[in-house]
């Protein structure tokens, strides 16, 4: 097969093309430098040049409270890059996977969101992220949507790493404890996403590892499983402030996804011990 990467140099675009580049497929990775997403000829140029059986779409504008503050940017890479690339992959028929976000709900639940619960972000991200879902949809047959939380990989900035610095820096942090979700390893969704795409099961999945927990009660795995002994002080949404409202609860809903016949992504705390060893940090 031949698959088109974007956003080869994040967290999750880097380990998609590292996973395929160990199997027999044409795997070609781009970032903003080789293809600028917002520039629709930019895309449509190489997208007819690679000719790809299937896009992958990693690339995206992930500043959460960045995008607060400038949502026009974020729109013109979350939705019209994703529009653009579905776009191109129309004309030269091929069948395209977006990378979405729990953002897109609005987070007060108390149970797991199911793909097909009403959306309704409460912050720019999620705004144009579903506005990069509801394009694809548009344009496109032949689709996946793939949801995910709480990103932790090698290649890019994430909590994980935040935490370990901050815990050799100062041997005591404040983590919020009022919002819950489970923690995905870019490893573990990126073979999903490559199980998925030599499928014809089209639609809308939610792909993070298994289980839940808060933001202290990740910071308290983190510190225990790397051998740090780092006081951690739970702290409420309100003690914390940011820019963009956050939700309050992220769990996402596997079922769809076994309902598919697909085998649900490892325990989080697996996960984080799997990452660490990766990472070396244990």
């Amino acid at each position: 097969m031949n698959i088109l990467v974007t956003g080869v140099n994040g967290q999750l675009g880097h380990d998609v093309v590292k996973l395929l580049d160990s199997k027999e497929h044409i795997v070609t990775g781009v970032d903003r430098k080789e293809m600028d997403i917002t520039d629709e000829m930019a895309v449509k140029g190489k997208v007819s040049e690679v000719k790809p059986d299937v896009i992958v779409h990693c690339a995206a504008y992930t500043n959460v409270d960045g995008a607060e503050n400038d949502e026009e940017t974020a729109y013109q890479v979350n939705a019209l890059g994703t529009k653009y690339l579905a776009q191109a992959a129309k004309e030269i028929g091929a069948k395209m996977l977006f990378v979405s976000t729990d953002y897109v709900f609005e987070g007060n639940a108390s149970e797991p969101y199911e793909v097909d619960h009403p959306t309704n972000p409460i912050g720019a991200y999620g705004r144009t992220k579903l506005a990069g879902e509801n394009f694809l949809k548009e344009i496109l047959d032949r689709f996946y949507i793939v949801r995910t939380a709480w990103v932790f990989g090698k290649n890019g900035k994430n909590f994980v790493k935040t935490m370990l610095r901050l815990g050799k820096e100062r041997g005591e942090v404040g983590v919020v404890a009022d919002q819950v979700g489970s923690p995905t390893y870019t490893m573990d969704l990126a073979k999903f996403i490559i199980e998925l795409i030599q499928t014809e099961k089209y639609g809308t999945y939610h792909a993070t590892n298994s289980g839940v927990c808060s933001w202290y009660e990740f910071a308290v795995e983190i510190f225990k499983q790397a051998g740090l002994s780092v006081k951690v002080n739970p702290l409420t949404t309100e003690q914390y402030p940011t820019p963009a409202k956050r939700p309050k609860y992220s769990v996402l809903s596997k079922a769809e996804l076994e309902k598919q016949g697909f085998t649900p992504l490892p325990d989080w705390k697996e996960a984080l011990h799997a990452y660490l060893k990766e990472i070396e940090e244990i």
